[in-house]
């Protein structure tokens, strides 16, 4: 396990730590006047949407305090949504409502809440209470995902989406995230949810932790990882990669989302993307970015680099 290695033996195996990732590759390659397309999700839906990059449909969005009354109006017809904020981060402030019981709405847990409840959640994200730096925020409404099929096994309560890391268009690391009984149905690794490392090359899974430790099968639905390949993988990595030219963020992740009728999705990008993908993967970052810069150098070509990462990355 990575967790108990020395550091020594982490330099070794390629593990890259907190500083080296702000001051290598975020400060580096990272121009902070392109921050604002990334940090801001409606900004980043919007740039996706131009470009054809698949995203979720919004449904609407709320500015100010005094539509926050009107809310429940703008939710009528819509027997599932999301609400989360523009600029919110590590899935702070998104509700998940899957449907209805006359007028009460029913979050992924199964609880049932009141409109007042919804209306006063979308009121704390205006305030800024779950926003970058606590700033003033817009709540954004949109459409639930109906996440394909072949991955519904692999979470619990919860929608699993992927996290792929691209380097100068290469993409370099990638797993997905299973919400679990833990995790409170969310995709948060610190919450308690599944990290799976996969195969660059073909979408499969390598490794599975949880809480730092090994895990062979999902804890509540009790699936093996051993089986799971991501259906659509290529174009998971396809898409990591032009979120890289779209954003000029060189150092960049991108929240994938499967959905069952559209396929990759589009959910978030992040210009400081965490660590814990070395956990989950139980390989380090430096010695493939290191050779992700050398592709990047051979060749402008954007099905040629990617090719280039699914041999060069296979497991």
């Amino acid at each position: 396990m990575i967790s108990l290695a020395s550091p020594a033996a982490l330099r070794r195996r390629g593990i890259m730590g907190m500083n080296e990732r702000n001051v290598g590759y975020i400060g580096r390659y990272n121009p902070r006047r392109n921050y604002p397309l990334v940090d801001n999700k409606l900004k980043t839906k919007q740039a996706a949407g131009d470009l054809g990059i698949a995203v979720p449909a919004l449904h609407g969005v709320v500015q100010y305090q005094h539509q926050v009354r009107k809310v429940t109006t703008m939710l009528e017809g819509l027997d599932g949504f999301v609400i989360k904020p523009a600029q919110g981060s590590g899935g702070k402030g998104i509700l998940v409502v899957v449907g209805r019981h006359g007028d009460r709405y029913i979050k992924s847990s199964g609880q049932e809440i009141e409109a007042d409840e919804v209306r006063r959640h979308v009121s704390n994200v205006l305030a800024g209470l779950h926003s970058l730096g606590g700033r003033n925020d817009v709540a954004m409404i949109e459409a639930l995902i109906d996440f394909d099929p072949e991955l519904a096994e692999y979470s619990y309560e919860g929608v699993p989406d992927l996290r792929v890391i691209a380097f100068r268009g290469v993409p370099v690391m990638a797993m997905m995230r299973c919400a679990t009984h833990d995790s409170d149905g969310k995709a948060n690794l610190h919450q308690g949810a599944v990290g799976v490392g996969l195969d660059i090359g073909s979408g499969r899974a390598v490794r599975a932790v949880q809480h730092g430790q090994l895990v062979e099968r999902h804890p509540d639905t009790g699936a093996e990882f051993a089986s799971l390949v991501i259906p659509h993988w290529g174009q998971v990595l396809d898409l990591a990669a032009r979120c890289v030219e779209m954003t000029g963020l060189q150092y960049l992740g991108a929240d994938v989302v499967l959905d069952k009728h559209r396929g990759p999705m589009l959910l978030e990008l992040n210009a400081r993307p965490g660590l814990a993908i070395q956990v989950a993967n139980q390989a380090g970052l430096r010695h493939r970015l290191v050779v992700a810069a050398q592709i990047a150098e051979q060749t402008d070509d954007h099905d040629t680099r990617i090719a280039l990462a699914r041999k060069y990355f296979a497991g």
